[in-house]
C-alpha cells in the first residue's frame, strides 16, 4: 500500500483536520509507522481530542472511499498533491502549517507560477465590478496567475477578467472538488479547469461549511505573492 493511501484514510477520518494532518505530515516520513505503531501518536503535540481522532482513524480506516478518492484521481486533470510532491507549491510550503496535501483540478504546473491574488466583496457596487475586471484582465496579460476564491462578486469577476484575457486563474475552494459553490459558478468551475485550476485541502465530499472559507483564505493568500482587495469590509 503506497503513503498516499494512508493520509488519505487519515485525512477522511472525522475529526482529522487540515492542522492535525499537518502536525502528522512533519512528525512522520510515512503514515505507515502510525498504522503499525499507533503509540506513537502520544508523543505527538495534539490535544486529547486530535490524538482521539487519529487513533480512530487508524483502528477503522475508510478503505472504500480512499478508494474512490484514488479513482478520481485517475481521471483526466484530476491530481493529489502531498506536500513532498516537487509540484506543491513552494510559496505555500512556507506558511505556518501548510496542508499535508491538495485535491487540484486543472494544471498542476500553474501552481508553483507568480500569483496575485484578488479578493473582495460578495456584494460589490458597480465601480468595484469592473474594477476588479479591468484589474485582472490587465495584470493577466502581463503574465500573473489571478488567484481567488470563486465566490460571488469581486472573487467571480477577477476569475472572468483573466480568463477574458486569456490568462491563467486559480481557484480556491471552500468544499471538496466534486462540489461546485456557489453552484450557479459551474460554467466559470469549467473554464477554470481550461485555462487554470481549482484547487482545494478538503476531501471530496465535503460541502460548504462556514468556517471552511476563512480556512481556505489563508491557501489564497499563501500562494500569491500578494493580494489586492476590492471593496471588503474593514473587518
Amino acid at each position: 500500500m503506497e503513503d498516499l493511501d494512508y493520509w488519505l484514510a487519515l485525512h477522511k477520518a472525522q475529526g482529522v483536520g487540515s492542522a492535525t494532518l499537518s502536525r502528522l505530515f512533519e512528525c512522520f516520513n510515512s503514515p505507515a509507522e502510525l498504522f503499525k505503531d499507533s503509540a506513537q501518536i502520544e508523543s505527538l503535540e495534539l490535544t486529547q481530542s486530535q490524538k482521539n481522532s487519529v487513533y480512530k482513524a487508524i483502528q477503522n480506516p475508510l478503505w472504500d472511499e480512499v478508494e474512490q478518492i484514488k479513482k478520481w484521481s485517475e481521471q483526466t486533470e484530476n491530481n493529489i498533491i502531498l506536500q513532498s510532491n516537487p509540484l506543491y507549491p513552494p510559496l505555500l510550503k512556507l506558511t505556518h502549517l501548510p496542508p499535508a496535501l491538495l485535491y487540484v483540478k486543472g494544471n498542476c504546473q500553474l501552481l508553483s507560477d507568480i500569483q496575485l491574488a484578488i479578493v473582495g466583496s460578495r456584494n460589490p457596487t458597480a465601480d468595484g465590478h469592473e474594477s476588479a475586471w479591468q484589474f485582472a484582465h490587465y495584470l493577466a496579460q502581463a503574465g500573473l496567475v489571478i488567484t481567488s476564491g470563486m465566490a460571488l462578486g469581486i472573487d467571480a469577476q477577477s476569475h472572468h477578467g483573466a480568463l477574458a484575457a486569456q490568462g491563467k486563474s486559480i481557484a480556491v475552494a471552500g468544499t471538496g472538488l466534486d462540489r461546485i459553490y456557489p453552484a450557479r459558478h459551474k460554467d466559470l468551475a469549467w473554464k477554470l479547469v481550461e485555462q487554470g485550476a481549482i484547487v482545494s485541502e478538503y476531501p471530496l465530499g465535503t460541502g460548504p461549511m462556514r468556517s471552511n472559507f476563512p480556512q481556505r483564505n489563508r491557501i489564497i493568500s499563501g500562494l500569491s505573492v500578494g493580494t489586492l482587495v476590492v471593496e471588503a469590509a474593514l473587518k
